[in-house]
């Protein structure tokens, strides 16, 4: 039975907004809630429903006039909002042959993740790494940017931002360069080189807390996954789980968004899990299902090869496969762990 409103307090309440104000004992629950407070639900796009309006979205806008012709996966909770989960922006871009999406930069780290295609590029100061299905490209924030075409067919690639983190803190610029692409001033594969052998230059001064390794080829992780599950035991909730790390200090690759290739192998059933922070999947091989549980009731999202779908804050999961699978993932627990957030929870 609902509380019967006070009068003085109504009234006080009444007088303290006219100076902007509120009383916190009428929010506080909802502020400092007994579980984590979670908008963003989870949530599957199926690549074979949204490929179409891809494709057609190529139609309908070249990528020089969109800048990035980009469809934003927003969650369903968060329309209008230009988030994936709570945290963490995720669209599909499409480039076409003989395209050029012309440089910028922004204060946004971003990561590309490739769906299908061969032979775009993308240049960050002025580098080029050329993309194939399953890699991992790093844009760091405020590093020029852009990407180009070269091959046959559509290249279709995941972007994940983290975009909501930096408007919420205040600080989203963005500039665009004079030309469509900046100078090229290395020669592809030139950091791969250079960091991505666990050694570097003597006297080499870089310390930016982003992976001078701007792209991690998907043939290289795929195969440390192989090794490692032929080597060890499954991890009971992820299966095999490699995170992207920073060469040179160990951290993860990115400030802002941890980055994971994970295998599950067919019939794998994994344990019940949870943890605070808000993640993004992107399905390289197989299929399988993610079953959530909330407060008793059941969910399942079935998930195959292309597909995308959101795992969000303190939602219990576990992960089944039905053959040979392997995902790829962002989530913001590098920023809770650096504020000391975040939190997990194995089993029920």
């Amino acid at each position: 039975m609902p509380e019967t409103p006070n009068p003085d307090r109504t009234a006080f309440y009444e007088r303290i907004g006219e100076h902007q104000m509120a009383p916190l004992w009428e929010v506080i629950h909802k502020l400092v809630a007994k579980t984590p407070i979670t908008k963003s639900v989870p949530f599957l796009w199926d690549y074979e429903t949204v490929r179409p309006f891809l494709m057609e979205s190529g139609t309908l806008i070249s990528a020089k006039e969109a800048e990035r012709r980009v469809l934003v996966l927003e969650n369903p909770t968060l329309r209008g909002e230009s988030r994936t989960v709570d945290t963490l922006y995720a669209g599909l871009q499409l480039i076409l042959p003989g395209e050029v999406a012309p440089a910028h930069r922004h204060t946004p780290s971003a990561l590309r993740f490739i769906v299908e295609g061969s032979r775009a590029y993308t240049a960050v100061n002025g580098e080029k790494t050329y993309m194939e299905p399953g890699d991992f490209i790093i844009t760091p924030s405020w590093a020029w940017h852009d990407h180009g075409h070269e091959g046959d067919g559509p290249m279709v690639w995941l972007d994940g931002l983290d975009i909501p983190i930096v408007h919420f803190l205040g600080s989203t610029f963005a500039e665009s360069y004079a030309d469509d692409q900046f100078p090229t001033n290395a020669p592809p594969g030139y950091t791969l080189a250079r960091y991505g052998q666990n050694m570097k230059p003597v006297g080499d001064t870089y310390d930016a807390p982003t992976s001078p390794i701007f792209s991690y080829p998907y043939a290289r992780a795929r195969e440390t996954l192989r090794r490692m599950q032929d080597t060890q035991d499954l991890d009971a909730c992820f299966g095999i789980k490699m995170e992207y790390l920073h060469p040179l200090n160990g951290g993860p690759a990115m400030p802002t968004m941890s980055t994971y290739l994970q295998a599950l192998p067919s019939g794998f059933r994994s344990t019940d899990y949870r943890a605070t922070d808000h993640a993004v999947y992107s399905v390289v091989e197989g299929s399988g299902m993610i079953v959530f549980e909330d407060e008793g009731k059941q969910s399942t999202l079935s998930w195959k090869a292309k597909d995308h779908f959101t795992v969000p804050g303190w939602y219990r999961h576990r992960f089944e496969a039905d053959e040979d699978a392997v995902l790829f993932s962002f989530s913001d627990r590098i920023v809770q762990e650096k504020l000391g957030l975040w939190r997990e929870q194995r089993g029920s």
